[in-house]
């Protein structure tokens, strides 16, 4: 199915989502994680979804990335569905248009940063991609450094070099500044803008900060599973009120 996938020219929608519905628990217990979500992403947006714990906000990211199935509802990448694949199929998506940023960097400690970075490098086109990543994140000097000997800044930089040297259409970071000291954070968000603005990717960011999300092109704002409020250029396009 996603072999015959090609990512959205640039303004076009990349990903619909319609109507998802995911729950948890039973009876008593259920957790409504998300309740009728229904949003769309364009190529080459910068979006950020905004929400705090427990409002639904990674749950919707891990739909958009195929990292989780939704009840009900549908999500389509470049207008193919990709709710009803199988393992396979969703595997292969993943490994052919997203990239993912976690909050706890999620490198392997026994490879240094080169060795991760490699990982996921696509050298069709440039065999040396994850040495010139790891040169735009600022880290040269670091290839043969492990993560151990690292810190929590560089640490997520090696990240956004091995997300970008796969070259996705897709970008997802889950909090990507969560674990860092506020001024680290602040410089890696930059340095992530400027990137994705070079190389023309679509970025969803999950925050719950508002200065995180003062960075994106448009934000959705998620609470108790529902989209609430949506803004773009800084000015309020929709809101809702929704019972805590």
């Amino acid at each position: 199915m996603t072999d015959a996938i090609k990512p959205a020219e640039a303004g076009k929608p990349i990903l619909t989502a319609r109507h998802l519905v995911k729950t948890y628990g039973k009876e008593q217990s259920l957790v409504r994680a998300l309740d009728d979500v229904s949003l769309e992403i364009r190529a080459g947006e910068l979006l950020a979804i905004l929400g705090s714990s427990g409002s639904g906000k990674s749950t919707l990211l891990n739909m958009l990335g195929g990292m989780d199935r939704p009840d009900s509802g549908s999500i389509a990448f470049s207008g193919t569905d990709i709710s009803g694949a199988n393992d396979r199929e969703l595997t292969r998506y993943r490994k052919q248009h997203v990239g993912f940023i976690f909050q706890n960097f999620n490198l392997i400690p026994e490879l240094t940063a080169l060795e991760n970075v490699d990982l996921t490098a696509d050298k069709t086109e440039d065999p040396k991609i994850s040495e010139h990543m790891l040169e735009l994140v600022g880290l040269p000097d670091k290839m043969d450094a492990y993560p151990a000997q690292m810190s929590g800044g560089q640490q997520q930089r090696v990240s956004i070099a091995r997300a970008l040297a796969k070259r996705p259409a897709l970008l997802l970071c889950d909090e990507p500044t969560g674990s860092l000291d506020s001024e680290t954070g602040q410089q890696i968000l930059i340095q992530l803008e400027e990137l994705v603005r070079l190389h023309g990717r679509t970025v969803v960011i999950v925050t719950h900060t508002r200065e995180t999300g003062r960075m994106a092109d448009r934000i959705i704002e998620i609470r108790n599973g529902k989209i609430v409020r949506e803004e773009k250029n800084g000015q309020i396009v929709s809101a809702r009120e929704i019972a805590w």
